[in-house]
């Protein structure tokens, strides 16, 4: 596989950890970043994530590649600027969200340059130093309306992809957002509320710091993660979850109904039919 020159826009959780895997397995010829907080990108150079900080003009200037790695709000304003400036170089994404992503520049004389992706690999934690190596291998990554796309960029964005050890889907932005909701965004909003119910109703911090079991610590962990990253997906994809959230909603509802009325043998019923989750993730 050619090794390319690279830009990062947005050293952080998921941009530094896929520097880390483009430098390990030998894809990169050099990774520039973008970065707009000062403090993440000295840092990034500190950890040798990257080779160089530069302003995003000059970066895709001298890259062949160009990776953004930032909040869906802000991509929605940089990849046009990004595709504005491009000539052979090959853009893609690593954002949760893609439809409003892949609509913004439906017209775009460039949109063939551009591949959306949704890496599907995160934690709760942010910044350069949550960077971890061999991330994203054994992951699924979902590759959106590749018919978009120039054939060359595609094929390329999928080698980088397999070579750091995910497994490809292909599917349209809409239903990708759709299915994000179910899978991804519905855990989130539940933890952050979970979160909330806890400190509202349990006032001693070092009660829940003594008692809180592995069960909720894993139920809860997502609730330490980054509100300038997940605000701009809950509005992106506004209407998915809340219609998960709606279901959500009916499905709690069925287990308090349970207990109001002392229904234990349907109580038992919902926790059976949960358990056919195994089937699935095992």
């Amino acid at each position: 596989m050619e090794r390319k020159k690279i830009t990062i826009v947005g050293v952080g959780l998921i941009g530094g950890s896929l520097a880390l895997q483009l430098n390990e397995k030998g894809m990169a010829a050099g990774i520039i970043g973008v970065e707009s907080n000062a403090e993440h990108a000295a840092k990034a150079l500190e950890l040798g994530l990257i080779d160089e900080i530069l302003p995003l003009e000059e970066a895709i200037a001298q890259s062949e590649a160009i990776v953004l790695a930032i909040p869906v709000d802000k991509m929605i304003t940089i990849l046009p600027k990004v595709l504005d400036r491009v000539n052979h170089q090959i853009v893609f994404d690593a954002g949760s969200t893609k439809s409003q992503l892949v609509n913004v520049v439906a017209g775009h004389p460039k949109r063939g340059r551009y591949v959306a992706t949704h890496p599907m690999w995160g934690t709760e934690y942010s910044g350069p130093e949550a960077a971890v190596k061999s991330a994203f291998e054994n992951k699924a990554v979902v590759i959106c309306n590749a018919g978009e796309s120039d054939a060359d960029a595609v094929e390329w964005v999928r080698q980088v992809y397999r070579k750091i050890g995910m497994h490809l889907l292909e599917m349209e932005a809409v239903a990708h957002d759709l299915h994000a909701a179910y899978v991804s965004h519905i855990s989130h909003i539940t933890s952050f509320a979970l979160a909330n119910t806890v400190l509202e109703k349990e006032r001693e911090d070092q009660a829940i710091f003594e008692l809180a079991s592995a069960g909720f610590e894993s139920t809860v962990r997502l609730a330490k993660s980054n509100p300038a990253m997940w605000v701009p997906i809950f509005m992106q994809n506004r209407d998915n979850v809340l219609d998960v959230l709606n279901e959500h909603i009916t499905q709690l509802r069925k287990f308090k109904s349970c207990l109001e009325k002392e229904n234990y043998e349907y109580l038992q019923e919902l926790i059976e039919n949960a358990n056919k989750i195994r089937r699935i993730l095992g």
